[in-house]
């Protein structure tokens, strides 16, 4: 049963390199705030989607889900005022007037609402020894319909005990480390290249990244409240270099332009006086002139990506990430080639 009465509330866009909570008991009234994703590590500064794609399409991290929302008294005053609102509101009458006077007394005469025992109440008997879980919008999720797609009503979650089986999906560390995934910001590399900017026809250019590109990059999301604390940390690594020359009339090296990274942590060699007549581990050979203009060379960074967190000490593996990034370069056509 949806309701539009109580809704979690889940802002990641706070503060510089994190999104920051402020979930957690208030030392005045004790009111129990509603849980947020807490970002750390390598995420994008403004909170927002991180820079890395997916190596496969089908993957997505999830579009809603369940977390901590409130306490119990704390819980009983915002949804009892709310109740009460909507109610007294003019032309609340049959099938929604309906709805609304079944979930109040769900709350408070322990009414069972579809497969959920009902609560006496609001459970405020239990205030400090558990929480009400509600559903949390992903903001980053463009389809509305998947990001409302958590409808069930408000529930309740003892400390240190598992949700109920029926809310699949109840936040969880996989569901965290997808998150923090979706939050990552790596950093983007520039090929090096050799000609740089300018190169011939039929001239192997060489293209290498240097081992200082390739540290390894982290990014943490959780969720801390008394009672509830889980993380998940998304780890990516560099694993390989796929080069597109920006026209089909070129030759890849090696065949297919993907470049994989060497054991001593580099992909590609840099070019070296005296290599001229040599083959790059990685490159390119421009059959043609680019006539004046240039050809847009693309070169996508592949990462691969693990997780590990709460009850997951063996990393995880997930779908490799990629970055991005295009160079133009000149391709000009001489009758002779001195190097």
């Amino acid at each position: 049963m949806t309701s539009g009465v109580a809704h979690a509330d889940e802002d990641i866009r706070n503060g510089p390199g994190s999104a920051e909570t402020d979930a957690g008991k208030d030392g005045q009234n004790g009111i129990y705030a509603a849980a947020k994703v807490q970002y750390s590590g390598a995420v994008a500064k403004d909170g927002s989607r991180g820079n890395v794609s997916s190596s496969d399409v089908t993957w997505n991290p999830p579009p809603c889900w369940y977390a901590p929302y409130l306490g119990a008294k704390d819980f009983k005053k915002k949804m009892s005022k709310e109740l009460k609102d909507a109610m007294g509101a003019p032309g609340m009458g049959g099938h929604a007037g309906q709805a609304l006077s079944q979930m109040q007394r769900h709350y408070e005469d322990d009414y069972g609402w579809t497969d959920t025992p009902g609560y006496k109440d609001y459970n405020v008997d239990k205030d400090g020894k558990g929480m009400f879980w509600a559903a949390v919008e992903n903001p980053d999720e463009p389809d509305i319909l998947k990001r409302s797609s958590c409808s069930d009503i408000p529930f309740w979650v003892d400390n240190g005990e598992a949700p109920p089986p029926q809310y699949e999906e109840a936040i969880k560390p996989e569901m965290l480390a997808a998150l923090a995934y979706q939050h990552m910001q790596l950093p983007k590399t520039k090929v090096s290249l050799a000609p740089d900017g300018t190169t011939k026809v039929n001239l192997p250019t060489w293209a290498w990244l240097d081992k200082a590109a390739f540290d390894e990059v982290q990014a943490t999301a959780a969720i801390d409240v008394p009672g509830f604390e889980i993380q998940a940390t998304t780890t990516a690594k560099p694993k390989s270099l796929t080069l597109d020359p920006g026209t089909g009339d070129a030759t890849l090296i090696p065949a297919g332009g993907e470049c994989p990274i060497t054991d001593d942590g580099k992909i590609g060699t840099p070019y070296a006086k005296g290599k001229s007549k040599e083959t790059p581990p990685c490159g390119i050979v421009y059959n043609r002139s680019s006539k004046g203009a240039t050809f847009p060379l693309k070169a996508a960074l592949t990462w691969e990506i693990s997780w590990t967190g709460t009850g997951q000490d063996t990393p995880v593996g997930m779908p490799d990430g990629t970055i991005e990034v295009v160079q133009e370069i000149a391709v000009e056509e001489v009758q002779s080639i001195n190097r």
